[in-house]
């Protein structure tokens, strides 16, 4: 055994519980409020520059992209560096940019910057912040591991996935009254919050197990290993489904039910909250006491997402809407983590920040394709969108039935 692996085996005797724990969820914490800030001011933040529609969409499709492509960089890096220096990385990141795109739309706001020099600077600046921030969650996600013996890795990571759950559940409620002072008000709290986790993890967060030595580096991991290809696919295709009904649930809602602007902004954010808050309940009544193996989560959180897109599809009234979003929420809450439990359990201690890299990167590969494809087909014919996710997702569930390969 490598000195790394011993390491490795002696930090993971145990449950990661206590002040590490509560540390990394800070942290995931800090950059799920940061997110939720920004998809609910940037639609009106970008209109009141000048930004169209396709602009403001581009920017936020763009860093997603960049989110997927680097976070695995930064899970397969951690291996070699270290998790605790990663995750740092990641905060200072969001924090550093978040503070950039408010100074960007001051000057906007100023008619200092305007056009396509003010959306190629917007482009560039959340691109990088992408680019750094994907760090963190696959530094958090393989430091848990790192610490987590196999019997309670669902549960530690389900612990870890609540913190984005309950980011996106007071995002919007936070980003409502923040906005009060301003739409720059949010970014500027969301660089505080980024900075302040940033700083607390650098002083309290142990270094964890040290990083293996460049001669044990394995194969790099990808999302076809046979180990992990289901798993990896499966969050890839749920969070496509899901991007489609939810950046099509405002245009539907308005349309449907036949609201104002407002009221369409309010529906929308009670559903999203809706979603979220399902979420959190059973990624904290069910995945956290879980003791099974975490393909059968996989299973039940597919089967309930497929169950509440083709409700959703059908269904018209707010009500149906409302409930169908929450099952779509409880789905994803079951999923992630058990994506997140069975994807690290596949592999061996030297693989955890690869792995962690590529689960980190699917929610974002979802929303590179989710919005746009839901977009077109809301525009040729509304429920189309909801018909297309309700596809997607029925395809996923029925991957999950099949034997996974050892």
């Amino acid at each position: 055994m490598t000195e790394s692996s011993a390491a490795y085996s002696l930090a993971g005797t145990d449950k990661l519980a206590g002040k590490p724990l509560l540390l990394l969820f800070m942290g995931l914490f800090a950059t799920a409020v940061g997110q939720a800030f920004v998809f609910a001011i940037m639609p009106p933040l970008g209109r009141s520059v000048g930004l169209d529609e396709v602009r403001i969409t581009a920017i936020i499709s763009t860093s997603a992209l960049v989110f997927t492509l680097i976070a695995p960089f930064w899970g397969r890096f951690s291996d070699k560096v270290g998790r605790k220096p990663i995750i740092i990385i990641g905060l200072l990141g969001y924090c550093i940019g978040s503070l950039a795109f408010a100074i960007l739309f001051a000057a906007a706001g100023s008619g200092w910057i305007t056009g396509t020099g003010l959306f190629l600077t917007a482009l560039v600046i959340r691109s990088l912040q992408a680019a750094t921030m994907s760090a963190t969650n696959p530094g958090c996600m393989a430091y848990a591991a790192d610490h987590t013996v196999a019997q309670y890795r669902t549960r530690t990571l389900a612990r870890l996935s609540s913190a984005n759950s309950l980011g996106m559940i007071m995002g919007p409620v936070l980003a409502g009254l923040v906005a009060g002072f301003g739409l720059l008000a949010p970014l500027v709290v969301a660089s505080f919050l980024s900075g302040i986790a940033a700083i607390v993890v650098a002083l309290g967060l142990s270094k964890g197990v040290p990083p293996r030595t460049p001669q044990n580096q394995p194969k790099r991991i990808g999302y076809f290993d046979a180990r992990v290809r289901m798993y990896l696919i499966s969050a890839i295709g749920a969070f496509t489904g899901f991007a489609m009904v939810q950046q099509t649930l405002a245009f539907r809602l308005q349309d449907t039910l036949g609201l104002t602007g407002t009221e369409t902004a309010q529906h929308a954010g009670l559903a999203m909250m809706a979603s979220a808050a399902c979420s959190l309940f059973m990624q904290m009544l069910i995945a956290q006491r879980f003791n099974g193996p975490p393909v059968q989560l996989v299973r039940w959180g597919a089967g309930l997402l497929a169950i509440g897109t083709i409700s959703i599809s059908a269904l018209d009234s707010w009500t149906a809407i409302l409930s169908c979003m929450a099952l779509i929420g409880a789905g994803l809450g079951l999923l992630l983590p058990a994506v997140a439990a069975g994807a690290s359990l596949a592999v061996g201690p030297e693989e955890q920040g690869g792995v962690s890299g590529l689960v980190s990167a699917c929610p974002a590969a979802g929303f590179v394709l989710g919005p746009i494809s839901g977009g077109f087909l809301y525009q040729q014919n509304g429920p189309d969108a909801a018909w297309g996710a309700a596809l997607i997702l029925v395809v996923v569930f029925l991957s999950t039935l099949r034997p996974m390969r050892q």
